[in-house]
């Protein structure tokens, strides 16, 4: 799909071609040859100071359209804007059904803090992002779909570019396979499905994989997440994916991710107002899954267990109840005060099962509460930790991914309010204060010892209005900066 070539040829063979322009600023040296050409409508177009202004070259070069996209003062320029103005224009080309783009890498990298290794990474990345589309189920038409075949990256350095470019495409391809599973209607993504998913992913990458069954939960004690199944007539799953890349290593990164198909609350249920949206409560499990698809691709030289607990919550006569206590994997016993607070009862099992099963850290990922919507909005994802080192490493890998993660607080009277129970070891919903914090804390738990981060992407996950960076419905979040983790787990 990508070309990278030194020289760019005005007659080349393009749909398309795209520049970068700053304000205030001269033109960079290849877009000053197509200024030239064009009689200087670059240059005026410039001055409009548009986001994406689409230029027709009639004749003058062999590419019948120029994108030219405003990258505004060069002070204020960064890889997340230029993340974003590919992704704006992954959607113009999707709708104007280029197949064939030019990229003057050069525009986009004039600035010291965007050179041109991380302007091709997102090129790759930003375009996956914005050519993405969200399945619909309507009546069909007779219209085909035109996707891009060829994108010609201009710029020096071919290897090094070819290796960039690649790998941003990739982050956003593993992106968007987890917006696609977030946005797949519930009855279509039972555990069931999900499972099924999981095991086409390990079969295209050489995975290992394990699928537990009702019946293998039940002989290892998992209560917690047969406890919250009991409400569905869907059988729950337990799903583990194994990446080997480097058998010399006894370090193996843990990756949890809550699978819920779609939520109702159970008894406790939720109000009717955009219930149909629970369909994303499996958004961590699909970010999991997005993050080994990049590694999969990629082939770190690092080990990754991803192990995802997946059921509904639904409410039938064998539902949870307000007041059951229920005996997890772990031993520890939960009394149940809210039956919607079950992504934490999931995830209790799955954490104690990654760690059987041999991992050294551990980052579990979840739509856990709407708490963290009140504290942080729609932009940030809130983290806890046990581990000062392992959550500088997931912070890392945010900062360079462009997914922002606030730490929250692990304070000794959070965790008490977690053994408020006169009948059970834990409480799983001791009430509204420190929401956020005392869910993630609740994993916690289970995590014991081991080094941990929580990830709580209830406000990250799901976008209710279309944005550059993507249409409405699931983000993919956290899928970039789970597999960023790796990667430079590797480069260490």
């Amino acid at each position: 799909m990508f070309t990278i070539l030194e020289n760019f040829d005005l007659q080349a063979d393009h749909d398309a071609l795209v520049l970068g322009v700053f304000q205030n600023e001269s033109l960079q040296e290849d877009v000053v040859t197509l200024n030239e050409t064009v009689n200087g409508q670059i240059e005026n177009i410039k001055r409009a100071k548009g986001e994406l202004e689409k230029m027709y070259t009639l004749g003058q070069v062999k590419a019948s359209v120029i994108y030219i996209i405003g990258l505004g003062e060069k002070k204020e320029y960064s890889t997340e804007v230029l993340r974003e103005k590919m992704a704006l224009l992954g959607k113009q080309i999707r709708t104007d059904k280029v197949t064939k783009l030019g990229v003057l890498l050069n525009s986009f990298a004039a600035s010291d803090s965007v050179e041109s290794i991380d302007a091709a990474v997102l090129v790759g990345e930003g375009l996956a992002l914005g050519l993405y589309e969200v399945d619909h189920y309507k009546e069909k038409t007779n219209e085909v779909d035109v996707a891009i075949e060829n994108v010609t990256i201009y710029g020096k350095d071919i290897e090094a570019l070819m290796e960039a470019v690649h790998t941003g495409y990739t982050y956003g391809m593993g992106t968007n396979r987890a917006r696609k599973l977030v946005n797949i209607p519930g009855n279509l993504m039972t555990p069931t499905d999900l499972a099924e998913e999981a095991i086409e992913l390990a079969k295209q990458h050489g995975f290992e994989y394990e699928i537990l069954e009702r019946a293998d939960m039940e002989e290892l004690g998992m209560g917690a997440l047969l406890a919250v199944a009991a409400g569905s007539d869907q059988p729950p799953k337990m799903i583990v994916l194994t990446y080997k890349g480097n058998e010399q290593s006894d370090e193996l990164i843990g990756f949890v991710g809550k699978g819920l198909t779609f939520d109702s609350g159970g008894i406790s249920i939720k109000p009717r107002e955009n219930m149909h949206e629970m369909k994303m409560d499996m958004g961590g499990a699909a970010a999991v899954l997005g993050a080994m698809d990049i590694i999969g691709t990629l082939k770190p030289k690092t080990n990754v267990l991803a192990v995802i607990p997946s059921s509904e919550n639904l409410l039938n006569g064998s539902a949870l109840k307000p007041g059951d206590v229920i005996r997890s994997l772990s031993g520890k016993t939960i009394e149940v005060r809210n039956t919607d607070a079950e992504g934490r009862l999931i995830l209790a099992d799955g954490v104690t099962y990654a760690k059987q099963l041999g991992v050294t850290s551990l980052i579990d990922v979840a739509t856990l509460t709407g708490a963290v919507i009140i504290a942080l909005g729609n932009c940030t994802t809130g983290a806890i930790t046990n581990n000062e080192a392992l959550m500088e490493d997931v912070l890392e890998a945010s900062a360079e991914t462009g997914e922002w993660i606030w730490r929250l607080p692990n304070y000794a009277p959070y965790k008490n309010l977690l053994r408020s129970s006169d009948v059970a070891d834990l409480n799983n919903a001791p009430g509204r204060p420190a929401g956020s914090i005392t869910a993630g804390l609740f994993i916690g738990e289970f995590a014991e010892d081991t080094p941990w981060v929580h990830l709580d992407i209830a406000g990250t996950a799901w976008q209710s209005k279309p944005s550059n960076l993507g249409p409405l419905g699931g983000t993919g979040a956290m899928a970039r900066t789970l597999a960023q983790v790796v990667i430079n787990k590797e480069e260490e």
